[in-house]
């Protein structure tokens, strides 16, 4: 079983329902593979996943968060502002319909929307899963790289000069906080090569 299907049905074991819906499952991986994704494809999914799978421990409530990262980029279009409201409420509906109860699936969609990433999450769980999410800044510099190249591929419709002033505002933003992650394990694991990556990002941007 591959890593995907295991966190598949290790979501619905632990909420508490064997629906493991094949169709919804088909749906997401599909949505996924979308040919317009370059860096929110499958990959980020299994990355995330993987990491996941090693902080699992961390969670309160580690199935909603496996779900939440299932769903966190369901809908992803790349002209939308609403792509995270739109996947929270796809969450919350599946999980309804998959006879999960409606506490566990209101907590699963405000996860989702925690990845808008306009505010630093608060509650822990919401800390993991957005830690989780921006684990890539703090990658080996070899696939921050592919990342980037990803990310200027994927708004390949923007130009260069506008692309280069709207990254460097995400990048900045990032910088600019007091940390970067806000859960102790990702600070000490990530923080310091994540600030790497992004300065390293950003000169190369301004050259």
């Amino acid at each position: 079983m591959d890593e995907l299907s295991a966190s598949w049905k290790r979501v619905w074991e632990g909420l508490g329902t064997v629906a493991e819906d094949s169709v919804l499952l088909s749906n997401l991986e599909a949505r996924y593979s979308e040919p317009w994704r370059k860096y929110h494809t499958l990959q980020h999914l299994n990355e995330c996943i993987a990491v996941f799978a090693s902080v699992a421990h961390l969670a309160a409530r580690p199935a909603e968060v496996e779900a939440a990262l299932w769903f966190h980029d369901a809908v992803y279009e790349l002209r939308a502002g609403d792509n995270e409201e739109q996947s929270a409420c796809w969450a919350k509906g599946a999980l309804l319909a998959a006879g999960v109860n409606s506490e566990a699936a209101e907590r699963t969609a405000r996860l989702v929307l925690a990845t808008k990433h306009t505010a630093v999450p608060t509650l822990p769980d919401e800390q993991l899963l957005v830690d989780i999410d921006l684990s890539i800044l703090g990658a080996p510099v070899a696939r921050f790289q592919e990342y980037e190249e990803q990310v200027r591929a994927e708004y390949s419709f923007v130009p260069d000069p506008t692309f280069k002033v709207k990254r460097s505002e995400i990048l900045h933003s990032f910088l600019a906080r007091p940390r970067i992650f806000s859960t102790e394990y990702f600070h000490a694991k990530l923080e310091a090569s994540a600030r790497s990556n992004l300065a390293r990002s950003l000169a190369a941007i301004a050259a």
